[in-house]
């Protein structure tokens, strides 16, 4: 019986939660070269690399299109897979993927770089910034739908008779009111001179109530749907859909939130 419940639960929460699908390797390598670069992206190209921070049960191939346009507006681009899926210990995950983040500089001899991460991406690398000393790699964090305190859907588990997440670790941490989502939201949301910006939609099926998915201390907080009321965009759709990326390319610049409301 245990064993089906765990089942159910991983199905629940890693394919149904968060899923994604495809499969790639953790470790850094060059990116594609983009095709010949207009002098526009000449400042793309000697800017920060962007590592694109994977979520929950998200294989990495489920962000090329993610990494593709930044790839094509000149940004040296990795894709991290979170170890395990991001099923085990996010400071565990968090560790790891300060291991990873000094491959990539050493790699492109950056003495810094963004990060973009989706759903528990955001959280992986919010600790790594906040209790691993990440504030001096990391130039600009951008979350996508990233349950920064917590998600009545990891909580729902529990009401599903399943116990506490059937002891998936990350399902626990996820769930509002979590010792981690305590000990990583206390204090200053926004350490060191990193710029953080969130973005969140109103249709993020996964990630209730949708104002979690903001931070505090000096973010730029951005609801897609305060710009663009006619936008629908979903959880996942977050990594694909054009507006959000029109606010993701923004943040990487400074640049006003101004997205375009009819980006493919």
């Amino acid at each position: 019986m245990l064993l089906r419940k765990t089942a159910l639960v991983v199905s629940l929460v890693a394919a149904a939660l968060f899923a994604s699908a495809g499969t790639a390797t953790a470790a850094p390598a060059h990116p594609t070269p983009a095709p010949a670069a207009p002098e526009a992206f000449a400042a793309a190209a000697a800017a920060n690399p962007v590592i694109v921070v994977g979520g929950l049960s998200g294989i990495a191939v489920a962000y090329e299109p993610m990494a593709a346009r930044l790839r094509a507006d000149g940004y040296r681009t990795f894709i991290y897979q979170l170890p395990g899926l991001g099923l085990g210990d996010i400071p565990t995950s968090a560790r790891a993927f300060a291991t990873y983040v000094d491959q990539v500089r050493a790699s492109t001899g950056a003495a810094t770089v963004d990060v973009v991460a989706h759903s528990e991406g955001g959280l992986v690398s919010r600790y790594y910034l906040k209790r691993l000393g990440g504030t001096a790699a990391i130039g600009r964090y951008v979350s996508l739908g990233t349950p920064h305190y917590g998600t009545y859907v990891a909580n729902i588990v529990a009401f599903l008779g399943l116990g506490s997440c059937a002891g998936v670790v990350a399902c626990q941490q996820m769930t509002i009111g979590s010792a981690f989502l305590a000990d990583l939201n206390a204090g200053d949301d926004t350490p060191g001179a990193v710029r953080y910006t969130t973005i969140r939609t109103l249709q993020d099926e996964l990630v209730r109530p949708t104002g979690n998915a903001v931070v505090n201390d000096g973010a730029t907080n951005v609801l897609i749907q305060t710009y663009c009321p006619l936008r629908v965009v979903g959880h996942l759709g977050l990594v694909l859909d054009g507006t959000a990326y029109t606010i993701v390319r923004g943040a990487l610049v400074d640049g006003p939130v101004r997205p375009n409301c009819l980006a493919l």
